[in-house]
């Protein structure tokens, strides 16, 4: 069925890019500062994270190879549970090109089970990633993922070498998945938005905690989990009493809920017009 779109609060999906050097791990600290509340680090860069452990506080976990999705989602639940408010995973990238990681681990099935077969080893590497993009998209966390990008050297003005970044070394498409992306640019620790759905971002800015409070407002600028169940279960309980059908009731139960199964209060009373409903319709059929 469809409905009226609507603005919901959200979480921060966040992916931070650029090469070696361009201010990563520090930019997502600064991001997560303005966010506000407790932060966790996944560290793959051999405890790079601690050498800003003066910015602000922080607590880490040291990751080490062989860094395969699973390990990845084990760490991520482990910050859910610790309360924490926003996750940063620097990096990312090691998921896929690191030792263990999604490359290494389809070739490996490549060679064990498929005589080499790269392309069909897929099948089975694929829905172990895809498995980690679900846990970091559905988290109630904010997360901020850093991913290394390919570096190309150029000489910029008065013969200065400079280091670009180019393609993330995380899977094609990732970018995808978030709802900014920021590209850091080498010189001077500025950001430019190579994807932005918050429409925050028309103009290259050096990240701080302002940025993350802007993100916040914008975020929490929509309407609450709370809210959204409170006008789901109104509207459902205004339309089971007059569906003609089971398949109509059906329909309008399943609507509602998506919305309404996180709560056991909505749905006691969801069921109770749905049970009524289907009685009275049984009913009225024979």
């Amino acid at each position: 069925m469809f409905k009226k779109a609507e603005r919901k609060q959200a979480r921060l999906r966040l992916a931070l890019t650029g090469p070696s050097g361009s201010g990563k791990t520090y930019s997502a600290l600064l991001l997560a500062m303005g966010l506000g509340g407790t932060i966790a680090v996944i560290d793959t860069e051999h405890e790079s994270a601690s050498l800003y452990a003066d910015l602000t506080d922080f607590d880490v976990m040291g990751l080490s190879a062989p860094y395969s999705p699973e390990r990845y989602i084990e760490a991520i639940k482990a910050a859910e549970a610790g309360g924490y408010s926003t996750l940063i995973i620097d990096s990312y990238s090691h998921e896929w090109v690191g030792s263990g990681g999604c490359l290494e681990i389809n070739d490996t099935i490549a060679k064990q089970r498929y005589k080499g077969n790269t392309w069909s080893a897929w099948n089975e590497t694929t829905p172990r990633h895809r498995k980690l993009v679900d846990t970091i998209l559905t988290s109630p966390l904010h997360i901020i993922c850093t991913m290394r990008s390919k570096t190309e050297t150029v000489q910029g003005e008065g013969k200065k070498i400079l280091k670009l970044g180019m393609k993330s070394e995380q899977r094609d498409g990732s970018d995808y998945e978030f709802t900014v992306v920021l590209d850091l640019v080498h010189d001077g620790n500025v950001a430019v938005a190579t994807k932005d759905r918050t429409r925050l971002f028309d103009q290259p800015e050096v990240v701080s905690p302002d940025t993350g409070r802007r993100l916040l407002a914008w975020l929490n600028d929509g309407k609450s989990q709370a809210d959204l169940q409170s006008t789901a279960l109104k509207d459902a309980l205004s339309k089971i009493p007059v569906t003609e059908s089971m398949q109509e009731l059906q329909s309008v139960y399943a609507a509602a809920y998506r919305i309404l199964e996180q709560s056991p209060e909505h749905l006691a009373q969801l069921n109770a017009a749905k049970d009524q409903r289907k009685a009275e319709l049984a009913e009225k059929a024979a």
